[in-house]
């Protein structure tokens, strides 16, 4: 029996809340939309509703992801207009093959595919290979499971990353930054999973605006004589027009400096 999907919230309560979120006025918005901004007004009042093509644009002006975009039609009283494929849905091969294939030629360094939870799709050998030698084979949910939350865990990665507060820290505001005006309550329950960790300061728990996204997150790992420091690139699909290649991401880790390099090669050739 399929689950009943909980009824949408109001159409203005959306809009207001992703409007602040943008950090625009109402009169930035309905410049940008091409609307007065008393229509804005309206709409987020409820005094005016608004029809499908306003929906999408306000939506895109505002650059909503594709799922909460659906979200907002439905809050309107329209149907969802963007699809969610499984990534092993047959229609989505052709895209699955090119992941796999970006994976594989970044051996011997690790890169995976993650959700929009940091959620594991798909990794590579390296990643796989990395991960058995720092934690002696032990299998780990982190592994195969949620990437974030392998940093957070002590019985993860959490014990061999020298400077564990830098990436946890960039790694935690990050997710915040992509949990932001969302209403899936699943996606507020793990970032209250990243903050309950352990070893992870009161203070994190306040978002600080003066942080700004680096460039790169620096990632020093260490396990006795054994010493890397990587840096990581994402990936992202343009243009997409289904829900899961838009939040899909190719996370590539990539050695930063040659004595790095020379020890994950010699890793890869044990």
């Amino acid at each position: 029996m399929t689950k009943a999907r909980p009824p949408a919230p109001p159409f203005g309560r959306l809009l207001r809340q992703w409007r602040e979120v943008r950090r625009m006025s109402q009169l930035e918005l309905s410049l940008q939309a091409e609307v007065s901004s008393r229509h804005v007004s309206f709409l987020e009042t409820g005094r005016s509703q608004p029809s499908r093509v306003m929906v999408v644009r306000l939506a895109q002006v505002l650059d909503i992801p594709l799922r909460d975009r659906n979200v907002l039609l439905e809050a309107a009283g329209f149907v969802r207009l963007y699809g969610e494929s499984d990534l092993s849905d047959p229609e989505l091969a052709r895209v699955r093959q090119v992941i796999e294939f970006i994976l594989a030629r970044h051996e011997p360094y690790g890169a995976v595919a993650v959700d929009r939870r940091w959620n594991v799709l798909l990794a590579n050998r390296g990643h796989e290979r990395m991960l058995a030698f720092l934690l002696d084979g032990r299998e780990h949910p982190g592994a195969s499971g949620n990437l974030a939350r392998l940093v957070f865990d002590e019985g993860g990665l959490k014990p061999f990353v020298v400077n564990w507060e830098e990436v946890a820290r960039a790694v935690l505001e990050r997710a915040r930054r992509e949990v932001a005006g969302r209403t899936d309550e699943a996606e507020a329950a793990w970032l209250e999973s990243l903050l309950s960790s352990p070893g992870v300061p009161e203070r994190w728990r306040a978002p600080d605006p003066s942080l700004r996204p680096p460039v790169v997150i620096p990632i020093q790992l260490r396990k006795g004589d054994f010493e890397v420091s990587l840096f990581t690139a994402i990936t992202t699909l343009g243009t997409p027009l289904d829900v899961t290649l838009q939040e899909l991401r190719i996370e590539s880790f990539f050695p930063a400096d040659e004595e790095s390099d020379r020890r994950i090669r010699e890793l890869a050739g044990r």
